[in-house]
């Protein structure tokens, strides 16, 4: 099994990615590295790229590629990071070059891109079903978690709220931007026969059953 494999996980908001992402790190002992987490670890840990990247976030602009991938390459050197796991990036055609520039200095390569295909309406009817109690932080989902009593926490009958980012506007501008940003990435590695895509409307084992097919065979 090779050892050393670098794979990309895909997925819009509400496709489950997260809980894929946590299976496949379990399972194949992959270093889960999430640009946005690496970013605001470079960031609190006041590092020279990271007091670098805050300049441009204070001033509301998107941190340049230079400095994220200082970052990536920086954190490939750990010990731990010999199979490697990307979430979150490349999130443009750009990106994704240049990622494979650096792995292929790196002695490395992209083995597999993991997409997780969801329907647009699928992921709506998830993230529009989310309602929380806010002071206690409880968590209802009107499909796959329903509360006892419609619009009232189970614990203390008080109100349930639905949060911004679960409202269906934001959630289809979400969607929308994360299309435009992911459609010439993932065109990109179809081209070069490096994309799986998993039918991701299914049950969680169902999906994971099937991310780990793929996994099986390349890693082989």
């Amino acid at each position: 099994m090779i050892s050393d494999a670098c794979i990309l996980i895909v997925g819009a908001p509400a496709s489950g990615k997260g809980t894929q992402a946590e299976k496949i790190k379990a399972k194949y002992k992959f270093f889960h590295l999430s640009s946005g987490d690496l970013l605001r670890e470079e960031v609190k840990s006041k590092t020279e790229l990271g007091l670098k990247a805050k300049e441009f976030m204070n001033a509301g602009k998107l941190v340049p590629n230079e400095l994220i991938f200082g970052m990536i390459s920086k954190t490939m050197e750990k010990p731990e990071c010999k199979r490697i796991m990307f979430d979150g990036f490349p999130r443009s055609l750009e990106q994704a070059q240049k990622l494979d520039e650096m792995l292929t200095t790196k002695g490395k390569k992209l083995t597999a891109v993991i997409y997780l295909d969801v329907p647009d309406e699928e992921l709506v009817k998830r993230g529009t079903g989310r309602w929380i109690h806010q002071p206690s932080g409880r968590t209802y989902h009107l499909v796959f978690k329903p509360p006892k009593d419609a619009g009232k926490d189970d614990v203390t009958g008080e109100p349930l709220i639905q949060r911004e980012d679960d409202k269906e506007a934001t959630i289809r501008s979400r969607l929308k931007v994360f299309h435009d940003n992911n459609s010439a990435v993932l065109a990109y590695y179809d081209a070069k026969k490096a994309l799986y895509k998993v039918k991701g409307d299914s049950k969680i084992e169902e999906v994971w059953s099937a991310v780990e097919k793929v996994l099986d065979s390349v890693l082989a």
